[in-house]
């Protein structure tokens, strides 16, 4: 009974995985928003079924917490009109690294 009823739950499921923005467009950053340690590879999200009509899935992604690299898992957003969904990704400069955090921009 167990196993139809992950079954049921699972095959509502897409897996999708996670990219990352990299480049160095842009003036250099100061040296305290650097570090030196590279983002992991890729996670691999599954993904549940959107909770309506109107939800589009914003992926996780690697975070720097602690002094070290940290996974903030994905989730469903409503559409906002007249904007656009801008995700979180690393750019790449000479000294190391620099996160540029997910956020809503203006279409």
């Amino acid at each position: 009974m167990l196993a139809l009823g992950a079954s049921a739950v699972l095959s509502a499921c897409i897996v999708v995985p996670v990219g990352h923005r990299r480049g160095g467009g842009g003036p250099p950053p100061d040296d305290d928003d650097v570090i030196t340690v590279a983002p992991p590879a890729p996670q691999v999200e599954v993904v549940i079924a959107a909770p309506g009509r109107g939800y589009f899935w914003i992926p996780g992604y690697w975070g720097w917490m602690g002094g070290r690299h940290v996974w903030f898992g994905g989730r469903w957003d409503a559409y906002r009109p007249g904007w656009r969904w801008a995700p979180y990704g690393w750019q790449r400069y000479p000294r190391g690294w620099r996160a540029t955090p997910g956020r809503w921009e203006r279409n």
